[in-house]
């Protein structure tokens, strides 16, 4: 196999190369490597979610600066996942993901310990800087080592795989909590996280569509031979579908973190009052999105990526209504809609982005991920505003609307070209 590159501005196809086919066994190993990766990288990245009020009572902050602990982590990976995707062009996709994934294990482990509340917000945030190296990277691994027609239904199965992470780190850090504390809780999750890890770094193949920068051909826009990072990034910023998927990414997340960042208080209160055992087993919701998430996939390879969007946002919508209701069932029912449609219309956004972009596939995952964990940020703190002034018909209305505004775009922007 030559080890020529495509193109300049595309890192990582070789020549020979057309990606693992679907069903072998290297197809197999790259999926479940990647379910630990994300395994390990959402469930630490969220499990403080599901002891928000106990964290809250703990350090004596309101609900709205509680949630900053889930907000520090995700500015810093928002902040990382560039300079990931820059680490992961020089030293390769896998062994960068690996070095993240490590780097944050270890930082997950310590974090739960500080002492005040200003330094846990400073680990969280050096946390969220080691956990950018898994989002910024993965999508582009997919899209560099999988056949082109199944690389949709790859991208699916990817985002199942956080999904599970997300309940993992959810379901465990609740209940230890009830038990002990919201720190030993949070630990739990990182040993869990530990294990995951090993298993990404034994089960992951090497890249073989990846050829490190200094072997591309020279561009016109070029430093020694290969595109400029600000070139990679100007040219993903210049198409206006690409901006509508980072959009996708920045309204989705920000309004389904927020959901769940205050759903805990919204279920502990009136007119529900549950305790903290059963608030945790509202998070099984994530299977719909483990389920919704693979399906999204299939069903974009099938019927095209622009239906399957429309309909996953106009679930995510119906859903976030339906938590209005004072009956706990179709407060659930609401939960479990919201998030299968989160989660397939992302399954299918950050998919589409790699397909989209025509060079530097590892910036326009980032520039995907660094819009959506910036919404995680902004708006999953902004909810608690929303929740502290309106209650819980503020913070939905706002996830709704946020939800709206990119179903808008969607039918705008990313109508399907005309062959």
């Amino acid at each position: 196999m030559t080890a020529k590159a495509r193109d300049a501005g595309r890192p990582g196809a070789s020549v020979d190369w057309n990606g693992h086919a679907h069903g072998s066994s290297d197809y197999r190993r790259l999926l479940a490597g990647l379910f630990f990766a994300g395994i390990a990288t959402f469930a630490q990245l969220y499990s403080p979610q599901a002891v928000l009020a106990h964290l809250a009572e703990d350090l004596r902050v309101s609900a709205a600066d509680s949630a900053l602990v889930v907000s520090a982590s995700t500015i810093g990976l928002a902040i990382g996942v560039i300079p990931w995707s820059v680490v992961a062009d020089r030293i390769g996709r896998v062994r960068a993901m690996a070095i993240a994934v490590i780097a944050a294990t270890v930082f997950g482990l310590l974090v739960p310990f500080a002492p005040t509340f200003s330094l846990l917000l400073t680990g969280r945030l050096v946390e969220g800087l080691m956990l950018g190296g898994v989002p910024a990277i993965a999508i582009a691994y997919l899209s560099e080592e999988i056949e082109p027609r199944h690389a949709a239904r790859a991208a699916g199965t990817y985002v199942a795989g956080t999904s599970i992470g997300g309940l993992l780190g959810r379901l465990v850090a609740g209940p230890v909590t009830e038990f002990s504390t919201w720190r030993v809780g949070v630990f739990a999750v990182a040993v869990l996280c530990a294990i995951s890890a090993v298993l990404f770094i034994v089960l992951v193949p090497a890249s073989r569509g990846f050829v490190p920068r200094p072997a591309r051909r020279p561009s016109p826009d070029t430093t020694r031979g290969h595109p400029t990072l600000a070139h990679l990034l100007r040219e993903n910023l210049k198409s206006k579908r690409m901006l509508a998927l980072y959009a996708q990414g920045f309204l989705l997340m920000g309004g389904f973190v927020a959901l769940y960042n205050y759903l805990g208080f919204r279920l502990s209160g009136e007119p529900f009052g549950l305790p903290q055992s059963l608030v945790s087993l509202v998070f099984v919701a994530y299977l719909g999105g483990t389920w919704s998430s693979a399906q999204a996939g299939i069903l974009a390879a099938r019927f095209g990526r622009w239906g399957v969007l429309l309909s996953s946002l106009a679930m995510m919508i119906v859903g976030v209504v339906l938590t209005l209701s004072p009956l706990l069932v179709l407060m659930l029912i609401g939960v479990l809609l919201a998030t299968a449609g989160f989660f397939a219309a992302h399954a299918v956004a950050s998919g589409w982005t790699g397909v989209e972009a025509t060079v530097g596939r590892a910036q326009a995952s980032s520039l995907y991920n660094l819009s959506y964990y910036a919404g995680s940020s902004l708006f999953g703190w902004l909810g608690g505003v929303f929740f502290l002034t309106w209650g819980w018909a503020g913070t939905a209305g706002m996830v709704a609307g946020l939800a709206l505004v990119a179903a808008v775009l969607t039918v705008l922007l990313l109508r399907p070209r005309r062959s």
